[in-house]
């Protein structure tokens, strides 16, 4: 990549967000553009184009997670709104007083306020899994604090800040134990790694688009059949029922149920471009090149003493360090000033970043265009900081 005047750009925040292919910036522009029309609700032929496209792109997100079948994709504005849905509906049915739901220190805050909201309300209460060592979710701390009023564990599948990546089958097998419900947030494992929700045997699986190469503004949330057709809708309008009267309302069968409003057209038709792509270079692919790249930056970090390095050795494509005296935000702006960009501060995740001990972190995250030469940046980058704070 290159900054505006043509000199090489190293972006190591994929974490955070993917930089897009064009092949997706091109199906966003035909989907705005000439192809555009409603979905679902014209007689019109581009109408009913553009909804035949919609639809396969929910097909394909169902190829792409293994699921066993389109209805058990429902299309979602990102992975937080996932998580709220199933917060909501799910968790609102099925959750009283007493209740308890597992998290882990490392999750995001995306996967912890839902929870806290959903527990104020219903009375339940959160069990927090504390990490191993080497920054991983304790499966057997999990083991030993799950029980009969367990409903919900929900963790991260790969850590966005220590890029631990869970034993997500392990995970579900102990839920299932107990007669609880398995969620994962996908977020950072959706772009590099390969997908099976059969495998997994998880309950709810929630990703992002934007981190998955594709646009801002969609999500996917995968869930059981059986689970989406008892779960009642979270929100209320159009596309969503089946008939309306002022003596009540029918609602639509699943995933519909839990799609009110206008969808997202153009970033659905995106992020079909967007699976399509990732999957062209192939998930194994990534996973392997990323980690390579995480292993080699670690190694390079761990040769610098006045670096700490957070996470397990085998970190999936993120690595997170922080430099003795300075701050991560410094350190984020002079690299900034040599066209290095990584994120710095505390990542969505407070109660990890107090459990490692500091305010924030310094987060380099690779991508499919990440190179040796972003390392080497890097480095050069980390190198004079330390020349400038002495």
């Amino acid at each position: 990549m290159v900054t505006a005047t043509g000199e090489p750009w190293h972006y190591l925040d994929t974490a955070a967000t993917a930089q897009k292919p064009q092949a997706v910036i091109d199906a966003m522009a035909r989907a705005l553009g000439e192809d555009y029309a409603t979905v679902h609700r014209g007689v019109y032929s581009r109408s009913a184009e553009m909804t035949l496209g919609y639809e396969a792109a929910r097909r394909r997100v169902a190829d792409f997670v293994g699921a066993k079948g389109e209805n058990e994709i429902v299309l979602v504005r990102g992975a937080t709104e996932a998580i709220n849905l199933v917060a909501q509906s799910w968790g609102g049915a099925n959750l009283g007083e007493g209740d308890r739901i597992v998290l882990s220190t490392l999750e995001h805050h995306s996967n912890i306020v839902p929870w806290q909201m959903l527990a104020e309300r219903t009375g339940a209460e959160i069990d927090v899994c504390p990490l191993t060592e080497d920054h991983r979710i304790d499966l057997g701390a999990l083991e030993a604090m799950l029980g009969p009023r367990t409903k919900l564990v929900a963790l991260a599948h790969v850590s966005n800040v220590l890029g631990s990546v869970l034993d997500a089958r392990a995970a579900a097998d102990l839920a299932h134990s107990v007669g609880a419900k398995l969620l994962l947030d996908g977020c950072q494992a959706a772009p590099r790694m390969a997908l099976d929700m059969t495998a997994l045997d998880c309950d709810f699986y929630a990703f992002s688009g934007h981190k998955l190469y594709g646009p801002t503004g969609i999500g996917v949330l995968w869930a059981r059949e059986e689970l989406l057709e008892a779960m009642p809708p979270w929100q209320g309008g159009g596309a969503m029922i089946d008939k309306v009267d002022f003596g009540g309302t029918t609602y639509a069968p699943p995933p519909q149920r839990f799609e009110a409003g206008t969808p997202m057209i153009t970033e659905v038709i995106a992020l079909h471009a967007a699976i399509d792509y990732v999957d062209a270079v192939g998930p194994e692919r990534l996973f392997a090149h990323e980690t390579a790249l995480a292993k080699q930056l670690r190694g390079a970090l761990r040769s610098l003493n006045s670096v700490t390095l957070f996470g397990p050795e085998d970190s999936a494509g993120i690595v997170s360090f922080a430099m003795k005296g300075v701050h991560p935000h410094d350190l984020g702006t002079i690299l900034d000033e040599e066209d290095v960009a990584i994120r710095a501060g505390h990542h969505c995740a407070q109660p990890l970043m107090e459990h490692l001990g500091v305010p924030a972190t310094a987060r380099a995250s690779f991508g499919l265009y990440s190179d040796e030469s972003d390392i080497e940046a890097l480095m050069r980058g980390i190198e004079r900081t330390q020349r400038i704070f002495g």
